[in-house]
This record gives C-alpha cells, sequence and structure tokens, in this order.
C-alpha cells in the first residue's frame, strides 16, 4: 500500500518562508509527476506547482518567483519551498503524486494536507 505524509505547515507571518515536504511510502516501482495543490476555506482546490520524472516544473502564476518545486527521488520526497509569503497563500496544501506500485499499477495518491496560515 502506498501512502504520502506531508509536513512543514505551520503559521508564518507575512514576507516569510516555509518549507513544505512529502514523503511517499510503501510498495513503490516509480513515481512519475508530483504535484502540490492548496485549498483555501471555502473554495476550490488548485494546482500550485508540478514537478515532473525530468524535473521539469510548472507553478501557478501566483506563486511564480515565490515558490520552488523540488523532489529527491532517493527519498521519494517532493519539497515546497514557499518564499515571501502573503495573507492570500493562507490554505491547506496538499501533495499529490502519480505513482506505479510494485505490482505495476498507477494510480493518483493524495496526502492529507498541511495547513499554512499567512497572518498580515
Amino acid at each position: 500500500q502506498v501512502q504520502l505524509v506531508e509536513s512543514g505547515g505551520g503559521l508564518v507571518q507575512a514576507g516569510g518562508s516555509l518549507r513544505l515536504s512529502c514523503a511517499a511510502s510503501g510498495r513503490i516501482f516509480n513515481i512519475q509527476n508530483m504535484d502540490w495543490y492548496r485549498q483555501a476555506a471555502g473554495k476550490q482546490r488548485l494546482l500550485v506547482a508540478t514537478i515532473t520524472s525530468a524535473e521539469t516544473t510548472n507553478y501557478a502564476d501566483s506563486v511564480k518567483g515565490r515558490f520552488t518545486i523540488s523532489r529527491d527521488d532517493a527519498k521519494n520526497t517532493v519539497y515546497l519551498q514557499m518564499n515571501n509569503l502573503k495573507p492570500e497563500d493562507t490554505a491547506v496544501y496538499y501533495c499529490r503524486a502519480g505513482i506505479t506500485d510494485s505490482g505495476r499499477y498507477f494510480a493518483p495518491y493524495w496526502g492529507q494536507g498541511t495547513q499554512v496560515t499567512v497572518s498580515s
């Protein structure tokens, strides 16, 4: 069984930084795209950043130049470095990964979410 576990959320003042981590564990064969989404209270879940297995990255316009996504395949982990945080970045952040397990079955997996709160 595969699972994703996030960490690194918290409360920070505007202009501050946080680093989120998401570690995949279980019977993993390989991991394709790894993504970060966020969902503010009462709003839809939106894609924030994505990184392919070739480490090509893409970002939502709202976070370009402030957030950096990276991955460490030796640790099956994806990171989101968030700098110059703004109150509008407040949300629950979720990681998502496309994973092929040891039985060669492919599926998308989600983490449980981690709260990021930015105070003004």
